[in-house]
């Protein structure tokens, strides 16, 4: 079953982040339709989006967010369900 997810992060600013914020979703083989980033001062606000993510693996790249060394917050919002691609 796959499912819409958007993952809102909010991090320190720190040279290196965006690799580590994508790494969970490129060790599954998940592409991120969109991702959209923002420095604030001395944090990061990034927001991404997927439109068919396999269900199993949402908790486990939540997970891996939350393990980042300075992150601050991780919000995940599932939408409607998505469709597998044949």
């Amino acid at each position: 079953m796959f499912k819409s997810v958007t993952f809102d992060v909010l991090a320190d600013a720190e040279p290196g982040l965006l690799p580590r914020v994508l790494t969970p979703f490129a060790r599954r083989d998940i592409a991120v339709d969109q991702m959209r980033a923002r420095r604030h001062g001395e944090v990061m606000q990034i927001t991404l989006v997927l439109d068919a993510m396999p269900e199993d693996a949402v908790h486990l790249v939540e997970g891996n967010l939350r393990q980042i060394v300075g992150m601050r917050r991780v919000e995940v919002m599932l939408r409607a369900h998505g469709r597998a691609v044949a």
